[in-house]
């Protein structure tokens, strides 16, 4: 009897007020799975409900893939995916914005994603990819409907583009410094820098009013769906919301003091 314990396919760990999240299976591409899912489900409730975390990066491990979507070996002999006829919001729960948190997210692609990994990126907050990785949609080769992830490339990526990742699949590769030209990568770094990379960035976002930025990103994801006036008048709201929290005094206190603010835990 073999006593080798397996690996978690999801890793959670803490640098400061940042969490990372590791996608764990790179002898698969870190292919997703409803043991992953629930992994996940539990790293996203302690990020929503733990005030010291502030940002949250998402990257796979090893250097060939960040995710390669669903276990299709998996899908193979079942037939079928986890989820049924239900609501979006209770079976898709992959990334932040489908878990409802909204504290910032920055994604580290250090390799080839493709399908289902595209919930990562086109739901995070700042893309970072090494120069390295690919962006590739292959729902449609294996018979799948290229959907909920080529939804959020339609609103990051010029639309042939995205009809181009969706239609023709694996034929189809974006390298990064292409999906950096058109938007979709927000930073580019040296192969095996994306992580490096991607802390950089949470660090320094970390270090801004959570309750702000949290406020901030509703604004600005706001705009992707609602007519600009509409948006704007949300955007003021929120604005106004925040005047009643500490941190609206402490942050031009702390800079007239030369210090740095202390922000409000809740």
């Amino acid at each position: 009897m073999s006593d080798t314990v397996e690996a978690p396919q999801a890793l959670f760990e803490r640098d400061g007020h940042v969490a990372v999240i590791t996608l764990n299976r790179p002898a698969i591409g870190n292919a997703l799975s409803p043991t992953m899912g629930a992994l996940m489900a539990e790293y996203w409730e302690e990020i929503r409900s733990n005030p010291d975390i502030r940002c949250t990066i998402i990257t796979g491990a090893g250097d060939r893939f960040f995710c390669t979507g669903a276990d299709l070996q998996a899908v193979a002999a079942t037939g079928k995916v986890k989820g049924g006829y239900g609501r979006i919001t209770e079976e898709v729960r992959w990334s932040s914005r489908q878990n409802d948190i909204w504290k910032p997210t920055v994604c580290a692609v250090n390799g080839t994603v493709a399908g289902g990994g595209l919930h990562f990126v086109v739901d995070s907050d700042v893309v970072v990819a090494a120069e390295n990785a690919t962006f590739i949609d292959t729902h449609t080769n294996v018979g799948m409907v290229g959907a909920i992830e080529n939804i959020g490339l339609a609103k990051r990526l010029p639309l042939g583009t995205a009809l181009r990742m969706t239609l023709q699949g694996k034929s189809f590769r974006l390298p990064a410094a292409r999906a950096y030209a058109l938007g979709l990568v927000d930073e580019l770094t040296p192969a095996g820098g994306a992580l490096d990379g991607a802390m950089t960035i949470a660090q320094e976002i970390s270090k801004n009013s959570p309750n702000a930025n949290s406020l901030s990103m509703r604004a600005v994801w706001s705009a992707t769906e609602m007519p600009y006036t509409q948006a704007v008048e949300y955007g003021y709201a929120l604005l106004r919301m925040h005047w009643l929290h500490p941190d609206f005094k402490e942050g031009p206190r702390a800079f007239a003091e030369k210090r740095e603010p202390q922000w409000a835990t809740e």
